[in-house]
């Protein structure tokens, strides 16, 4: 690459002069280490004989290439020069909990500490849980019936079913808005209309909270899901089904000092006072 450099210099230049003082170094050095880089290509880049000096033809060919190869070899000694990124912190929360408050959290962690990369997934918390387990996360928020003993902080997660507010009532068969299989609200859900002996069925499917309640704001069914993702949908509980039993908001952290410790507990405020603001709906 030093060979290259000193090439690309004098063919810039068009001199030997110019091309010394710019790589800081001696006339001597350029034309040596121009005459090893022909050495090793087998013929002569520098037309010395013309006024100004120019590039041969082979030269001109080798010109663009060793730009590039000079332009690459910046780029990764700015990139490693960089000291951001050298660490990362794995974060594992549901769909639902990353939240403009949860994102300003985590931006403004990512600007205090410019040398940790943050890396947030969503997911299923069954998915987020066993990740956590297996040390795939650092920090994760679950979703769950009982929480485990290492858990660092729990928040009740309060349940409603819920249809669109232009619902008139629902006969059997029951149409059912759901998440994927796996998904703990449709277990809950097909738990029970099973227990109540209701006929049923899948009316809509959907990956993301924001097309779940899309669909039962459309009138497509009902569903079960946390009275704080509501927000401004036009839905309403719905009496198809008395409310269900709250779920456990699990934050599990490996750590809890340091940096780790102080994300911990950012996500931690965020989630205690998304759950104090969940009132009755």
């Amino acid at each position: 690459m030093r060979l290259l450099r000193t090439f690309v210099a004098v063919a810039d230049t068009a001199s030997f002069t110019i091309a010394a003082d710019r790589l800081n170094s001696t006339q001597s050095t350029v034309s040596q280490h121009l005459g090893r880089l022909e050495a090793a290509v087998g013929r002569p880049l520098i037309d010395r004989s013309s006024r100004p000096i120019r590039p041969t033809p082979a030269g001109e060919r080798l010109l663009g290439y060793a730009k590039r190869l000079l332009a690459l070899q910046d780029e990764a000694q700015t990139l490693l020069a960089d000291p951001s990124g050298t660490s990362t912190l794995r974060i594992g929360v549901p769909d639902d909990i990353v939240t403009s408050a949860m994102s300003r959290r985590f931006a403004k962690f990512a600007e205090r500490h410019r040398t940790i990369r943050l890396d947030v997934t969503t997911g299923l918390s069954r998915d987020l849980k066993k990740g956590f387990r297996a040390g795939e996360f650092d920090i994760a928020i679950v979703k769950e019936v009982l929480a485990d003993g290492d858990t660092r902080a729990i928040f009740p997660e309060p349940l409603r079913w819920f249809e669109a507010n232009s619902t008139a009532g629902w006969q059997d068969p029951i149409p059912l808005v759901t998440f994927p299989p796996g998904g703990l609200y449709r277990d809950v859900m097909i738990d029970r209309i099973e227990r109540e002996r209701r006929r049923w069925y899948i009316a809509f499917t959907g990956n993301s909270l924001g097309s779940v309640l899309s669909a039962v704001e459309a009138g497509l069914g009902v569903s079960v899901l946390p009275i704080s993702t509501i927000g401004t949908y036009a839905v309403r509980p719905s009496e198809v089904f008395s409310a269900e039993t709250a779920l456990s908001l699990s934050i599990y952290a490996w750590e809890v000092g340091g940096p780790t410790g102080e994300l911990l507990q950012a996500m931690t405020d965020v989630v205690a006072a998304r759950s104090s603001g969940v009132g009755t709906v």
